[in-house]
């Protein structure tokens, strides 16, 4: 998987593709070109068709039930500024309990890079994932969003969302599917705005890292 890093900025989203993986049942991204317009006439109009749990995604509490707030409702402030990144020896398949963290959360927004799952564009069902016990040590913290390098913060199977309930519960705003396999721990600026999707549960993101300010 590449990773760019541009003027100190990486990117830390997959590229869009129709090879990229998306949850097992969700339709993949496809484009339709729909021709040109009149006054285009070099230029085409495409349309998209996809899961909105697409490559880098932000979930929106509605995720976890219908009468929670959509993504369009969310607070942007969660998904911009001070950031830690910080990477984990943990086994594919495996919850991340707060004692694997070695090093301690001492910003906002928190991205934990696990390695297990290596390629978005091959999906693989063993990846490691957040525990609740993870989610309510970090409130503790004050973390107001973390992020993983894998599909989703609950295990692959575990219908019932327990992280993804905790992180509702407790404020905590959730970034999945960003690609940190080239991203040194340290500190950052986290951008990942999500689109205003009114009443829609997740948004895809263009995510990024700058080094933070001295």
């Amino acid at each position: 998987m590449t990773q760019h890093a541009t003027n100190l900025m990486y990117d830390i989203t997959p590229p869009l593709t129709g090879d990229l993986q998306v949850w097992p049942g969700d339709p993949p991204l496809t484009r339709a070109v729909l021709g040109t317009r009149q006054r285009v006439a070099a230029g085409t109009t495409s349309a998209i068709h996809a899961t909105v749990h697409l490559g880098a995604h932000v979930d929106a509490p509605s995720h976890c039930g219908a009468d929670l707030p959509s993504i369009g409702e969310c607070d942007l402030a969660a998904y911009i500024g001070p950031c830690q990144v910080i990477r984990l020896a943990v086994e594919r398949g495996r919850r991340i309990t707060p004692d694997l963290l070695k090093t301690p959360p001492i910003a906002q927004r928190l991205l934990l890079a696990t390695g297990t799952y290596p390629d978005p564009t091959r999906f693989n069902d063993d990846f490691a994932a957040l525990s609740p016990e993870l989610i309510e040590a970090l409130h503790r913290k004050g973390v107001k969003l973390v992020g993983i390098d894998t599909p989703s913060v609950d295990l692959f199977g575990d219908d019932h969302l327990p992280t993804q309930h905790a992180a509702v519960k407790r404020g905590i705003a959730i970034l999945e599917g960003i690609v940190l396999d080239r991203v040194p721990e340290g500190m950052y600026e986290l951008i990942a705005l999500p689109l205003r999707l009114v009443g829609f549960d997740a948004s895809p993101v263009r995510a990024i890292l700058r080094p933070a300010s001295p």
